[in-house]
């Protein structure tokens, strides 16, 4: 009899016991939740969800619901990073326009109540998935997640920002420029090791930034395993982690997204040397015109250069965990795995910028 396959993700899903170094304030949370969130009533179980490199995330289970809570994590922070209060504030202002995100429940900005800034909103039951070529579905709803998927960022591009609250949720213009400005400052505050080709880019990027017309609620890291899916149709139901969400150039967020595409297929969400095709999931131009036709775009010019950026960056994300488990503030076990993937990254960039004219 053959064993099953061991799955690549498992120690990225689910729950665990809290780590002793995640501990909270049972006592404390409980009474915060009783004063701040409408329907709570213990007793209160808490666990720890496996994933979550950059904000320890918490499951609170009790006997009629259940929640999560999202935390700043304690020690030396890189600046920018892990603002919770701008996830909450987000989400709170998203939900009620039937965009697909949990409801937020409560911040608290006390950080004498848990030690950090946190905030509580509802668990969405659904599945959360890894692997791109979606293995538990045919090809019928293979098909049917990845439009849905794209209709659901089309649909976030299009929303009104100003309209829901978000008008000063983001500096306007130059978001790429700024982008690669953050991102190259925190890559060299968290350096480990000099890598010649990240260098080069931080150099090249800013100077040849495609021009940029439109402005919208960019998510930021829109991707497979940050959305929950309805149990048993292929639809979104919940977009997760909005650490990185600002107001910018909705092209950041659709080309992050058509990495998956070009990256190669590794059992997450890369596609590269996938026949997908024969999977029913759409090929990138389809992807591009799916998009495109949802938001009322011709097409997408150089893409090279978005690919180029978007490795970069997802490179300089990286080596901030890089610097974090240096210093001991990761908030994940298997960060560490996630750091093997820099160099990599910084090549296909560098490939990208090749291909966009960078000699």
């Amino acid at each position: 009899m053959t064993e099953p396959a061991e799955d690549p993700h498992e120690n990225f899903k689910g729950v665990k016991p809290v780590e002793e170094r995640h501990k909270l304030d049972e006592g404390a949370l409980d009474e915060w939740l009783k004063t701040n969130v409408e329907g709570y009533a213990g007793p209160l179980t808490i666990n720890q969800f496996k994933g979550g490199q950059s904000n320890p995330t918490y499951q609170l289970v009790t006997p009629s619901r259940k929640y999560v809570l999202r935390k700043k994590p304690g020690g030396k922070l890189l600046p920018s990073a892990h603002a919770v209060d701008r996830e909450f504030r987000v989400i709170s202002a998203l939900y009620p326009t039937g965009f697909p995100v949990a409801r937020a429940y409560a911040l608290c900005t006390d950080d004498t109540v848990l030690g950090a800034m946190f905030y509580v909103m509802e668990m969405v039951e659904g599945r959360v998935l890894w692997n791109g070529a979606l293995p538990e579905m045919d090809k019928a709803d293979r098909r049917k997640t990845y439009e849905n998927k794209i209709a659901t960022l089309a649909k976030l591009h299009s929303t009104d920002f100003e309209k829901i609250g978000l008008g000063d949720y983001g500096k306007p213009g130059n978001y790429f420029g700024r982008q690669i400005d953050r991102w190259s400052k925190q890559y060299k505050l968290s350096e480990t090791e000099t890598i010649d080709e990240m260098n080069r880019l931080i150099e090249w990027l800013p100077q040849t930034i495609p021009p940029g017309e439109r402005t919208s609620i960019v998510h930021g890291d829109y991707r497979l395993d940050n959305m929950v899916l309805h149990e048993s149709e292929p639809r979104v139901i919940a977009v997760l982690d909005w650490e990185l969400s600002t107001l910018g150039d909705p092209l950041g967020d659709f080309t992050y997204y058509l990495m998956n595409w070009v990256m190669p297929h590794d059992g997450r969400s890369g596609l590269g040397g996938v026949d997908v095709a024969s999977l029913g999931i759409p090929t990138l131009e389809e992807t591009v015109k799916l998009y495109c036709d949802q938001t009322g775009r011709d097409g997408i010019a150089e893409l090279d250069w978005y690919f180029s950026y978007n490795a970069f960056r997802l490179a300089c994300i990286l080596q901030g965990i890089a610097g974090r488990v240096r210093d001991g503030t990761a908030a994940s076990a298997h960060a560490t795995q996630m750091i093997q993937r820099i160099r990599p990254l910084a090549a296909a960039s560098y490939h990208y910028a090749q291909k966009a004219g960078l000699k």
